[in-house]
């Protein structure tokens, strides 16, 4: 049995976060997650590290203050993972006034930190702007304003890496079966994909199960008193992308809501996202067909050459566990969190709803609040603390100079895709290699043998899946017999 301070369950952004911040106060840390790590909605996101512009109209100011002073924080931790983005938005009088979106604009630039990376707020000339050829000839004037783009799995990976690297350990696959309270301490049992169980005592437990923490939060309170949250499917679609600029697009919806057109995997568009009320097992959502047509619908409204349903290459869709609200509307609901202390029989908390932006700010409160049944914790230290890891090469740009420099030999293309993955952790890929011979088999893509060993030796992955849409997005470029050889060559070993 393993004794440790405390555990998290729930592989996910928050509850990685949560592990991170734990092991370098210098507890004793076990993360378990029942699939793989960012397995759903973590890696069902828009990709965006932003204050969320759209939150301003609900009234949650609070929440895009704090999530944009988290936007520079998770920027500086990670520069080769999160890439600051121009958002360009168009106006249409009939939507929203000028003067409104205007002053929205203002205040987000205001309620922000102001550096190179994120310039402030700016009206466009839609004749005049390189975007402006790709959007309806009816557009003339646009809004520019700065957010971030990030890799939404893997900022979960490193912050289970770096959690890992400070003591913790992290067992993905790991299904906690078994949760009880004995004598002030929890009780958990694990059952792993093989069927063998393993068993924690835990001071603590930290409740980060994403779409799961409502039922589990039921489970271990012994009680119900209604439901902690609202589950709403959020979707996206990928297609080649149509224009070379590398800007992002905000489009006004005549139903109050807003869709984003974002670069994606360097020559992809990711449209995104809806809000649909969801019930069953969060791990078994789809795109729903309705969702697609919404979503082009949404795209052509502005697009000067529309987008169908066959255009599409990839969906994905995701469950967001929200704040428990009797609005209607699940688009107005709170992207805000709720962090729940629980007491007795023995000391848990419990996270309920929260944003991606925000998983860092929202660690640190959490093990603020679980101080008093662990005080030999030590202080919060994620603000100003260490970088995640590979991240001391500086951008992506940076670090694909110094890996050229490393390796000439390798081709610019992976350079490029190393270093925005995995940043100065690239020269581990690199330890022996003196060719692109000694990297093995290509299973397409510029995926080989070497860099799919890497993740399974350091980053937990297990199968194709794994590989091709959480540790990359190599599935956008692999055909079926390539994924199907990469999936054997797994087995096998």
């Amino acid at each position: 049995m393993d004794e440790v301070d405390l555990l998290v369950i729930g592989g996910g952004i928050n509850g990685a976060g949560i592990a991170r911040d734990a092991s370098g106060r210098g507890l004793r840390v076990l993360l378990c997650e029942q699939h793989d790590l960012a397995a759903h909605t973590s890696s069902a996101s828009s990709k965006l590290i932003h204050g969320g512009l759209r939150y301003l109209e609900q009234g949650d100011v609070g929440l895009v203050r704090k999530a944009l002073g988290e936007r520079e924080v998770v920027r500086r931790q990670a520069p080769h993972l999160v890439h600051p983005l121009r958002f360009v938005l168009p106006w249409e009088p009939h939507l929203r006034p000028r003067w409104m979106l205007r002053m929205g604009l203002w205040l987000y630039d205001h309620l922000g930190r102001r550096s190179a990376a994120f310039p402030a707020s700016h009206a466009l000339d839609l004749q005049r702007d390189p975007l402006g050829g790709w959007l309806s000839p009816t557009l003339r004037q646009a809004f520019s304003y700065a957010d971030a783009q990030v890799d939404d799995a893997r900022l979960v990976l490193l912050n289970a890496l770096d959690a890992a690297q400070r003591g913790a350990q992290v067992r993905v696959r790991s299904r906690c079966t078994d949760l009880r309270a004995a004598q002030g301490r929890w009780q958990a049992v694990l059952e792993s994909d093989d069927g063998q169980s393993h068993h924690v005592n835990a001071r603590a437990v930290a409740n980060a199960a994403g779409p799961w923490a409502g039922g589990l939060l039921e489970r271990m309170q012994a009680r119900s008193g209604g439901p902690a949250l609202r589950l709403v499917q959020g979707s996206h679609i990928v297609l080649r992308r149509p224009w070379p600029d590398d800007s992002a697009c905000l489009l006004q919806q005549p139903d109050g809501r807003v869709v984003f057109l974002l670069p994606f995997a360097h020559d992809h568009l990711l449209v995104g996202t809806t809000d649909t009320d969801y019930r069953g097992d969060p791990a078994r959502c789809s795109v729903l067909p309705s969702e697609v047509t919404y979503l082009c619908e949404a795209a052509n409204r502005y697009l000067r050459e529309p987008i169908a349903a066959d255009d599409v290459i990839w969906q994905f869709a995701g469950v967001r566990p929200l704040l428990a609200d009797p609005d209607p509307c699940a688009a107005k609901l709170s992207r805000d969190y709720r962090l729940q202390l629980q007491g007795a029989p023995a000391p848990a908390l419990h996270v309920l709803g929260g944003k991606l932006t925000t998983y860092r700010v929202l660690a640190e409160e959490a093990l603020d609040l679980l101080r008093p049944a662990l005080p030999q914790m030590g202080p919060a230290w994620t603000a100003s603390g260490d970088p995640l890891p590979g991240s001391d090469w500086g951008d992506a740009a940076q670090a694909c100079s110094r890996l050229r420099v490393l390796a000439p030999w390798l081709p610019a293309e992976i350079a490029r895709r190393w270093a925005e993955t995995y940043g100065s952790r690239s020269a581990g890929l690199l330890h022996g290699m003196q060719g692109m011979d000694d990297l093995g088999e290509d299973f397409g893509g510029g995926l080989h043998v070497r860099e799919v060993a890497f993740l399974r030796e350091h980053e937990w992955a297990h199968d194709a899946d794994d590989v091709l849409w959480r540790r990359s997005k190599l599935g956008l470029r692999l055909e079926p017999s390539q994924v199907a050889r990469l999936q054997a060559w797994m087995s096998q070993r």
